[in-house]
């Protein structure tokens, strides 16, 4: 293992931590290991506000339900989740009140949710006709 010469490269070493080990780990994560983390996400990832770092990178293993630039679910485009019980459930990912890895739709009649980010196997974006 090379020592970082200076700030700049301990800087760096860290950030490519950040995006080749802790990131990809929060994709995969199961809820119990994520709510762990999150408790001690301040020694892991510093000041980061979990909800923009980490909860939104466990949400990217769901390509379709996450914004490349902005934090937390997005919530601009319906969905359809599918659970692991087969249920498939269609409606706008409610952002303020799908927290702490639990999802939460908005449907043209009714809330669904919310739902445990580990029972839920596949996310659709909802395209217009």
């Amino acid at each position: 293992m090379t020592v970082p010469e200076s700030f700049e490269d301990l800087a760096a070493s860290r950030r490519e931590w950040i995006e080749t080990v802790l990131r990809p780990w929060c994709r995969q994560a199961g809820l119990k290991q994520l709510r762990l983390l999150a408790m001690e996400w301040q020694d892991f990832a510093g000041r980061a506000d979990p909800d923009a770092t980490l909860w939104t990178w466990a949400w990217e293993r769901f390509p379709d339900i996450v914004h490349e630039n902005l934090p937390g679910v997005n919530e601009t485009h319906e969905v359809t989740v599918t659970l692991e019980d087969g249920t498939a459930v269609t409606g706008f990912p409610d952002g303020r009140r799908s927290r702490q890895g639990y999802l939460v739709l908005t449907g043209r009649h009714a809330d669904y949710g919310p739902y445990p980010i580990d029972q839920i196997v596949a996310v659709r974006r909802q395209t217009s006709d």
